[in-house]
């Protein structure tokens, strides 16, 4: 693995935006993105159709390292849908219903020097897998059990759709991680009566995540990230420009709703 250099590949480039995203706030210039509808009801789950093209999520994480590979297992808790870059009605959603993702990934980092901080680095996922859950009743709690991911009041969650890595990389500066990955998507047989529009429905999906120090806490041989912030969205064809996830995540650090679910450290 080369250092990262001044004229990144699209992938690395996306995730050094993402990484300095949260630093600014964007009101225009949203890029359209693919919407989907889904139909709660659909997959047994207590709320009503919702159109959006967007997941905002809160990453509850820990990444070991040793080396140069690292580990990284957690939770993606769905915040909010959006639309056009608004937050989308979606009735019921983390009030009579919720939804989250629990994951594993593998990857490699290699150190870069300077004008980057001590300690940053860039790399490669190796894996990444994934399942999309639902779940009915009030919001449940993420957080940890000493440096394991915990998710608690879920109920008897409904798988809704898996998938695996396609391509995806991270990136640290100093000790703030971003990452950003492509990855297939399959509907479950209940996913598939949950996300009813378009038909067929979508492949793949494309996710970035960016962080602040206070999202990060490090121990020795890895770090937990607590409420970091993440975009989930769909791709028919072509992956998103590295120009529009840099905007969207502004416009999520804009919107300041990732305070408002329950944690435990």
């Amino acid at each position: 693995m080369t250092a990262l250099s001044f004229c990144p590949t699209r992938s690395a480039l996306r995730s050094t935006l993402a990484a300095a995203a949260l630093t600014v706030t964007c009101s225009a210039g949203w890029a359209a993105l693919p919407e989907f509808t889904i139909n709660p009801t659909g997959a047994g789950l207590t709320g009503s159709t919702a159109t959006a093209d967007n997941f905002i999520v809160s990453n509850y994480s820990t990444t070991f390292v040793t080396g140069n590979s690292f580990t990284n297992t957690g939770y993606l808790a769905v915040e909010a849908l959006q639309l056009a870059g608004s937050i989308a009605p979606t009735p019921g959603l983390n009030s009579s219903y919720g939804l989250y993702v629990a994951f594993n990934a593998t990857g490699t980092v290699t150190p870069v020097g300077a004008p980057l901080p001590a300690g940053s680095t860039f790399g490669t996922f190796s894996s990444l897998n994934y399942t999309l859950y639902g779940y009915n009743g009030a919001p449940a709690t993420f957080g940890f059990s000493g440096n394991t991911p915990t998710v608690t009041g879920a109920g008897s969650p409904v798988a809704l759709a898996t998938g695996s890595l396609i391509e995806g990389t991270v990136s640290s500066i100093g000790v703030v991680p971003s990452a950003n990955a492509t990855l297939s998507f399959t509907p479950t047989a209940a996913g598939s009566t949950f996300f009813t529009s378009p038909t067929p429905f979508y492949m793949s999906a494309e996710t970035s995540f960016t962080n602040t120090s206070t999202n990060v806490t490090t121990f020795s041989g890895g770090f937990r990230v607590s409420q970091g912030g993440g975009l989930l969205n769909f791709v028919p064809s072509a992956v998103p420009e590295p120009e529009t996830y840099a905007l969207m995540l502004a416009g999520v650090a804009g919107l300041g709703i990732f305070g408002r679910r329950r944690r435990e450290d």
